[in-house]
């Protein structure tokens, strides 16, 4: 049995161990990227540059980014050559591996707990790409690690957003520290800390303004709150989140760069995954920002918010080519 077949055995096994989340999730970026690729493998008899220049064109509309698929087509033709691959169809595993290594090296949520005992996760991003939703599925997932967990109204401008945090914490069970519409929001967070500490909760979860990275007034409201968290926990906040709307495409790139040079993220959450047929930002991201990828919305329900997990990633991108490959096998 060949590397690529066990490693093609071993990803399936584990989807199915785990959850087929990632595959219903991922199916309509699935259903688009595997019949063009499926086609493009099986119409070419052979692998010239007229294959590679079409691979690249199906990539890059499913918004993996130009940088990276020129890099995927150029370590691509390096397997080619090394293993002697003649035959289009053959290369599937050999893609799938490619996107792997690009994906790897994901960690998990930071659990570096200070001397009190407190996680403080703070979250950031523009208006619309459900910031305050995935706080709550985020609230609901850590309680279901056993986990206590409070949350904080930071976001003290948008009409509805205190209100909207405050149905999050009554559906997940989670007090919600809050202040007045219009009110300072590093004062909303110093009382939150100093709650959270009372109650010896284990993570603190912060919501913020939605802000455009380029407004100076509002970077500089985030650089407050960051003081205020700093002062009351010195190796907080554990986590930056940044989260990303992946319907939009490279856009959710260009506002990454420019959150991450800015505000410190250290890592990303990427909503509305399902919602997408271009889940290929996904790839794009994580590979041209080092920057790893926390969890992925993959639905609307409200364990529907899930740790990202490169392999089953990749597996749920190819799942429709595998199935193919199932059949025609019996």
């Amino acid at each position: 049995m060949s590397f690529f077949q066990r490693l093609k055995d071993s990803i399936k096994q584990k989807t199915e161990a785990i959850t087929g989340k990632f595959v219903a999730g991922l199916s309509k970026t699935s259903s688009a990227f595997v019949s063009q690729v499926s086609d493009l493998f099986s119409r070419r008899k052979k692998i010239d540059e007229d294959f590679y220049e079409e691979l690249e064109e199906i990539l890059i509309s499913a918004d993996v980014g130009v940088h990276t698929v020129l890099q995927l087509i150029e370590d691509l033709r390096k397997e080619v050559r090394v293993q002697r691959i003649e035959e289009p169809a053959k290369l599937q595993p050999v893609l799938s591996e490619l996107i792997m290594k690009l994906m790897r090296n994901e960690q998990s949520l930071s659990l570096k707990q200070s001397d009190s005992g407190l996680t403080i996760y703070l979250f950031v991003g523009v208006n619309g790409v459900g910031k305050t939703t995935t706080i709550g599925k985020l609230a609901h997932y850590l309680k279901s690690q056993g986990k206590s967990v409070m949350m904080a109204a930071g976001d003290t401008f948008r009409a509805g957003a205190i209100e909207q945090l405050e149905v999050w914490g009554e559906r997940v069970g989670v007090e919600v520290i809050k202040q007045q519409s219009g009110a300072d929001p590093a004062a909303v967070m110093y009382d939150a800390v100093h709650a959270a500490k009372n109650r010896n909760v284990d993570v603190l979860l912060c919501d913020t303004a939605g802000r455009l990275q380029n407004k100076s007034n509002l970077m500089d409201e985030l650089n407050k709150v960051f003081r205020v968290i700093q002062r009351e926990v010195p190796d907080a906040p554990h986590e930056v989140l940044l989260v990303l709307d992946a319907t939009t495409g490279q856009n959710a790139l260009s506002q990454a760069k420019l959150f991450g040079e800015k505000s410190g993220v250290s890592g990303l959450v990427l909503t509305k995954l399902d919602g997408t047929a271009k889940g290929g930002i996904v790839i794009a991201i994580r590979n041209e920002l080092k920057l790893p990828v926390k969890f992925v919305g993959l639905g609307e329900k409200m364990d529907d918010l899930q740790p990202f997990d490169a392999e089953q990633f990749v597996h749920a991108l190819f799942s429709q080519m595998n199935d193919e490959d199932e059949v025609a096998d019996k």
